[in-house]
């Protein structure tokens, strides 16, 4: 069984936050891979922004998810 994160933040705010830090983080991808295209710090960005990509999926989803079972409790 995989483990499951459980979020307890205010989901909006921390999903503008992540996406502003995402956002800032391919900027300085595209910047970096149109200088030095083979520079080892390309693959750590990519590491970083699909981190990031992940955090946000996540929280959308619990979101989703405590949404849904206040719908089905009522």
């Amino acid at each position: 069984m995989r483990a499951q994160r459980v979020w307890n933040v205010n989901g909006a705010a921390s999903i503008g936050q992540i996406q502003s830090k995402l956002d800032d983080l391919n900027k300085r991808l595209s910047q970096l891979e149109s200088q030095h295209p083979e520079s080892w710090k390309i693959d750590e960005l990519k590491s970083s922004a699909l981190s990031l990509s992940r955090e946000i999926d996540d929280i959308r989803c619990a979101e989703a998810t405590a949404a849904l079972r206040e719908l089905l409790r009522k």
